[in-house]
């Protein structure tokens, strides 16, 4: 509950990846990284590390103000990229497997 007089304080989007990075990568306790960056609050770090889980990076973004409508394109407009870099990758390992094998009947 918001009490009278009470001052909110927001966090860059990299402080939080640092954050996550801290605990998944060096594995420091929340307390190390609260200290180690100013967070007073350890609930703060357990939510951020809820949102990336689910979400990826993209958790962590500030969400306030921007209509459904638009997160979901942004979340499958990433898909989408993911989807189209694998594909372009696969095609390279498919042309790499054929072009040996019409080279061989061409030559005969």
């Amino acid at each position: 509950m918001v009490k009278e007089g009470q001052t909110f304080r927001s966090y860059s989007h990299e402080l939080k990846v640092e954050a996550i990075r801290l605990h998944i990568e060096e594995g420091w306790t929340y307390r190390r990284i609260m200290e180690h960056l100013g967070i007073p609050d350890r609930h703060r770090l357990k939510v951020w590390m809820k949102k990336y889980k689910q979400l990826g990076e993209f958790g962590l973004m500030d969400q306030r103000g921007r209509r459904e409508e638009y997160v979901d394109q942004d979340r499958y407009v990433k898909k989408l990229k993911r989807e189209n870099s694998m594909l372009k990758k696969c095609l390279k390992i498919w042309m790499r497997e054929v072009q040996p094998i019409s080279m061989r009947r061409s030559s005969k």
